[in-house]
């Protein structure tokens, strides 16, 4: 077989095939931007420590979506009005400790916010795992929880100050008050 290539059937192939390349090269970037995109916009302060962690965009983008793949199959749920009152109630007793017992307070806080998260359906055994599966409904306040439980950890060891303490608990309300409340992340996925 003698191939010809100034032949115009095989040049016109050549230039089909060149462009389909470009054009699913085009797709792909643009899908790959669009995702970075949403990622960055979904996890927030959250993505840049992921890409910290993990060194590069596209490991840190598949860790991040591995997280939401694994909360999506966690039974997460809203608390019903009698759960949401109870836990309030509770919040607002170890918030009023604080002024007499700061670290006692803390450590409080601390089982509340794990006792409230069971409740919701997150796991709690591994707090490197509950933060990561919190992070997916709750980038923005994930952080302040990560201080808080280091504050809380060095409650034990005596070295956390009274302004540490206050700052603890600061960074547990904030977290509170995102899971005592009906997230918006979970009335989407009830909704889709």
């Amino acid at each position: 077989m003698n191939l010809n290539l100034m032949d115009p059937k095989l040049i016109v192939l050549a230039v089909v095939v060149i462009l389909l390349i470009a054009v699913l090269a085009w797709l792909y970037t643009r899908k790959r931007r669009r995702t970075t995109a949403d990622l960055r916009q979904r996890f927030g302060p959250e993505y840049e420590r992921a890409l910290r962690q993990h060194g590069s965009e596209r490991k840190a983008e598949a860790k991040l979506a591995d997280r939401e793949k694994r909360v999506e199959e966690l039974n997460i749920r809203e608390l019903d009005p009698m759960e949401r009152e109870r836990f309030s109630r509770r919040w607002e007793s170890v918030q009023s400790r604080f002024v007499d017992s700061p670290k006692g307070a803390v450590a409080e806080a601390d089982d509340l916010v794990s006792s409230l998260m069971k409740a919701r359906g997150y796991p709690v055994s591994d707090f490197d795992q509950r933060t990561a599966d919190i992070s997916v409904d709750h980038p923005r306040v994930v952080e302040n929880y990560r201080s808080a439980h280091e504050i809380a950890l060095r409650v034990g060891k005596d070295a956390a100050t009274t302004e540490d303490l206050r700052t603890a608990m600061i960074h547990y309300r904030s977290l509170f008050e995102e899971l005592v409340q009906a997230p918006a992340a979970v009335e989407r996925k009830e909704v889709a």
